[in-house]
């Protein structure tokens, strides 16, 4: 397998590349799906290599295509061989496949809805990309009796039943083990239900001729840092807190005081020089209690808090906010400052209650939040969660991260940067609150706000990778990730 590509594609982007490559180029379109079969079997291979028996399925587009390829291959290789088709394959590659297979002696089977015993993986060869309505007849029951046995499955280039462009379920989906996907990467393995769906991706190109890529513009980009942010973030021997970003932090009212204290550190520990919490009077004396490092400036007025944001180089604004008079002056003041800031939890609830736009920030809501943001449920953002974070770009003028499975990262022009690193124990109390503060550190240390909410995304995530591989998921904290912010940050900038 090759490593995997920073662009990402729609099912169309991808159909156009292949287009290029077999009516432009002259590429063989059959000896591109025996490529597709052949590195999918070796796939299968080297990930169960004990594997004496597999059951294959079969739609009738080029993705079962591929199916007939794996099957014969696994026939010649001694394997013992099921497949079940829906039908007669409906293109001629696909269909030169499948006579290649019955010529050695291989036999077509309708798809069954009873789950396959006797078989130690299983290839699921369905549907692939393009699908565009919910799956239903003998191809749900199909992905059913799939997904009801515990017998390992692999997904050939998507998994049957989830959305290419945006990792919706369409009605039912296939859960794989692992997913081998073919000339360009599809949106939708690494967001929405994606990740969860798709197992480990694997990826090749099938060996296109890499300036074909040329033609087509991903319409997405993993997300990694890049020189340029890391050069602006590096600390030369003799500089002093004051040059590395004052953060304030606006939040906690009554009863709501952790979520600042978490923000605060969170902004500490994305390299923040000074870092000051702007907070109820009721809170001023506990408010550093966790971190004396943290300033605490207790405020009750609007007015107070735009004094004090005379000397900030950025904002975060929102955790433990509330939605009440306290919270309501603090957002109008920061709404009045011009400098880079970063909107988060109940900030985001009175926003969306009276909205405004505004450039120079960033909104980091989760599901619920975007769908009060945008007027619609958190089920209408999650099924598709691209058009969902683009809309809220193109409505408040800011660059905003959904958060989630695969979280996105939209800036004002629209470019679209997908997360896939993380993990389900971040799952828990505090983690937008630590975000909020590593992409508002970023952006005090003047990274461009676009910026910041990238590359605070993947530490974010990364260090949660990382606190997850040495204590587990399953008690994660939010907390549990500062030391390998620290850890990730010293790595990649010294």
């Amino acid at each position: 397998m090759k490593p995997l590509p920073q662009q990402l594609y729609t099912a169309d982007q991808v159909r156009e590349l292949d287009r290029v490559a077999i009516e432009d180029r002259g590429l063989d379109g059959y000896g591109l799906m025996q490529r597709a079969g052949r590195a999918a079997f070796t796939a299968m291979i080297h990930r169960w290599p004990r594997s004496r028996a597999v059951a294959v399925f079969c739609g009738s587009g080029n993705n079962g295509g591929d199916g007939y390829v794996i099957a014969t291959l696994a026939r010649r290789a001694g394997l013992s061989v099921r497949l079940h088709a829906s039908g007669a394959p409906k293109s001629e590659a696909a269909s030169k496949a499948m006579c290649d297979y019955t010529a050695g002696g291989g036999v077509v089977e309708k798809l069954t809805s009873t789950p396959i015993s006797g078989a130690d993986v299983l290839v699921d060869a369905l549907l692939g990309t393009g699908l565009e309505r919910e799956v239903s007849g003998s191809y749900a029951d199909a992905i059913e009796a799939i997904n009801e046995v515990s017998t390992p499955v692999l997904a050939i280039d998507m998994p049957s039943g989830l959305h290419s462009d945006n990792g919706r379920v369409m009605g039912t989906a296939v859960s794989a083990d692992a997913t081998v996907t073919f000339i360009g990467m599809k949106l939708g393995l690494f967001t929405g239900r994606g990740p969860a769906r798709a197992g480990e991706v694997l990826f090749d190109d099938l060996g296109v001729p890499t300036d074909i890529y040329e033609s087509v513009a991903a319409s997405a980009h993993r997300l990694q840092p890049v020189p340029p942010m890391l050069a602006t973030l590096r600390r030369p021997r003799d500089a002093h807190k004051g040059e590395r970003g004052r953060v304030l932090v606006i939040g906690g009212d009554l009863g709501m005081l952790g979520a600042i204290q978490l923000c605060g550190e969170a902004a500490y520990r994305g390299g923040a020089g000074l870092v000051r919490l702007i907070t109820r009077p009721e809170h001023a004396v506990a408010a550093n209690s966790r971190c004396p490092e943290l300033l605490v400036t207790a405020t009750d007025s609007g007015a107070q808090l735009r004094r004090a944001l005379v000397n900030a180089d950025a904002v975060a604004i929102g955790p433990g906010l509330g939605q009440e008079d306290w919270g309501r002056s603090m957002l109008a003041a920061a709404l009045e400052w011009r400098g880079p800031l970063v909107v988060d939890a109940d900030a985001l609830n009175l926003l969306a209650a009276d909205a405004v736009r505004r450039d120079n920030w960033v909104l980091t809501p989760h599901p619920g939040e975007a769908g009060r943001l945008l007027r619609l449920s958190g089920a209408a953002v999650q099924d598709d969660r691209v058009a969902a974070v683009r809309a809220i770009a193109e409505r408040y003028g800011c660059t905003t991260v959904l958060k989630g499975a695969g979280s996105l990262v939209v800036g004002p022009d629209q470019g679209l940067w997908v997360c896939d690193r993380g993990n389900p124990g971040m799952a828990v109390g505090g983690m937008g609150d630590v975000l909020t503060g590593v992409v508002a550190a970023l952006a005090g240390q003047d990274l461009s706000l676009p910026a910041a909410a990238r590359l605070g995304v993947w530490l974010h995530a990364t260090a949660a990778d990382y606190a997850a591989a040495d204590s587990g998921a399953g008690g994660m904290l939010a907390s549990d990730l500062y030391p390998w912010l620290n850890a990730l940050l010293t790595d990649l900038v010294e």
